[in-house]
């Protein structure tokens, strides 16, 4: 995976993503429509005068005007209804040289009054977050299984120097199509699922299961996650087997957990499909749908990803999802 293209594909597609929410006359979106187009534009100049690394000036323009002070209005927002009024103003004032923009001068002038007042957080309307905002992984066994299984793998890679040996890769387990069918090594149909090809791989993928996992096995169940995240993966692997064998599309060594990734985003819609009366259905099913579309946009612009594992493992993941059943105490569950 290039690194290069991945932050190009970032620093293009979140801002766009920002002026589709944001566009809107007043309020206080203005200062993040302007800090979006900044970075769009910064991005299109590096691409025309610095196309080699483009997207490593973009990616920097993005996570200093868009990624910082979204996350970093977030915990100055847990900050303050914490009562801790001086850090969420320190933070506030930071942040604010790098998005001077109304939403951000309220927010610092707000956490200036009640650091003076010593008022209580509920008194004074603000966006903050929960005291007791539970962890995204509490209630989330099955991921952080998952998620050991796939770093423990790399370790195993690591150890073995299969990350500099494709040889080396083959033989713990990536999937071949030609030991598949000729040798009837099927298991690599399974262990294909907890390799990578490298670091970035790797991170990708777990960050991936890290935000979409939990919140989907606190709705449906570990069991019934545990078993849609590995019968996607196979989903995923088995249906590149097939493809290659009608001739769909060519023979090629793959391994990854986004093929279960993806599955899980193909659960969450036919989830959300059947169960339309869970709550906030129709707009996290909207978001389901704008990682699909964002998912196909960057395997059409990127040649060493395999688009057909992740449709695989999409379309097998939608055909759990519509057959699975909630569990009793999570219909008002948030995705």
């Amino acid at each position: 995976m290039d690194l290069n293209h991945i932050f190009l594909f970032i620093a293009v597609i979140s801002p766009l993503l920002v002026l589709a929410r944001a566009w809107r006359p007043g309020g206080i979106f203005r200062g993040w429509r302007i800090a979006a187009i900044i970075v769009l534009g910064i991005t299109g100049a590096a691409w025309l005068f610095f196309r080699e690394n483009a997207g490593y000036v973009g990616g920097g323009a993005w996570f200093a005007l868009l990624f910082l002070p979204a996350v970093g209005l977030r915990k100055a927002s847990q900050l303050a209804a914490q009562g801790r009024y001086e850090s969420a103003r320190r933070l506030t004032a930071l942040l604010h040289f790098l998005h001077p923009t109304a939403q951000l001068r309220d927010q610092l002038q707000l956490f200036q009054s009640l650091e003076l007042r010593g008022r209580a957080v509920d008194q004074i309307e603000i966006e903050k977050v929960p005291q007791d905002r539970p962890s995204r992984l509490r209630n989330a066994r099955v991921v952080v299984i998952f998620i050991l299984l796939n770093v423990a793998a790399f370790c195993v890679e690591l150890w073995r120097g299969a990350l500099t040996n494709p040889a080396t890769l083959h033989r713990l387990g990536a999937l071949d199509f030609v030991a598949v069918i000729n040798k009837g090594e099927f298991w690599r149909l399974f262990t294909a699922l907890f390799l990578h090809y490298n670091l970035l791989h790797l991170v990708f993928n777990l960050f991936a299961l890290y935000v979409l996992g939990p919140p989907l096995e606190r709705t449906i169940g570990a069991l019934r996650f545990a078993m849609c995240y590995v019968i996607a993966g196979i989903g995923s692997t088995g249906g590149v087997v097939l493809l290659t064998l009608l001739k769909i599309v060519r023979p090629a060594e793959l391994v990854g957990a986004s093929g279960c990734v993806m599955g899980i985003v193909g659960a969450w819609a036919g989830f959300l499909i059947r169960h339309r009366h869970v709550w906030q259905a129709k707009q996290r099913l909207l978001n389901i749908l704008l990682i699909i579309a964002i998912q196909i946009v960057f395997d059409i612009s990127t040649p060493q990803v395999s688009t057909s594992a992740h449709l695989c493992g999409l379309v097998t993941g939608f055909v759990i999802g519509l057959a699975v059943a909630p569990k009793r105490t999570s219909l008002s569950q948030s995705a």
